[in-house]
């Protein structure tokens, strides 16, 4: 994943796993010259989103090893990263992760969405956990979505 890619490049540069903000901009910005500053900064809020980093004791920490992400020579992020991803689509990444087809999952996922009457992002979750799939991390942002559609 790409997200995680340009999540782990300040912490496999600085052979850390915490950082100071600033670090992690600058090695984003300036060292790489993939984003602006104001971009680097987007990418932490969607990573910190996504759950690959968290703010610790007024660091960043990768919540995965660094070191076992390789970044491809060629490799650039594009800036569609930068876009936070709806629960549902972070669940549907996940399910096609653990071998199952995009269509089949949506097409489930809509179904349990008309049968039990949920917002989309709740029927998601409830599906994949049907599946065995762990996504307790977008439990919350499930429940926001179905009490804000309320």
């Amino acid at each position: 994943m790409s997200l995680r890619v340009a999540a782990a490049a300040p912490f496999i540069q600085n052979g850390s796993r915490r950082l100071q903000e600033n670090e992690f901009v600058v090695a984003l910005s300036l060292d790489r010259d993939w984003f602006s500053p104001d971009q680097a900064k987007r990418l932490i809020d969607v990573a910190v989103q996504e759950g690959l980093l968290e703010h610790e004791d007024g660091e960043l920490a990768a919540t995965f090893d660094p070191a076992e992400v390789t970044i491809p020579e060629e490799f650039v992020p594009e800036e569609d990263l930068l876009q936070g991803r709806s629960a549902f689509e972070r669940v549907l990444d996940a399910l096609v992760a653990e071998g199952m087809e995009k269509h089949e999952a949506v097409g489930a996922i809509n179904g349990l969405q008309q049968e039990l009457g949920l917002t989309i992002e709740a029927a998601a979750v409830v599906y994949a956990r049907r599946e065995g799939i762990d996504v307790d991390d977008l439990v919350t942002v499930a429940r926001s979505a179905l009490i804000e559609e309320r």
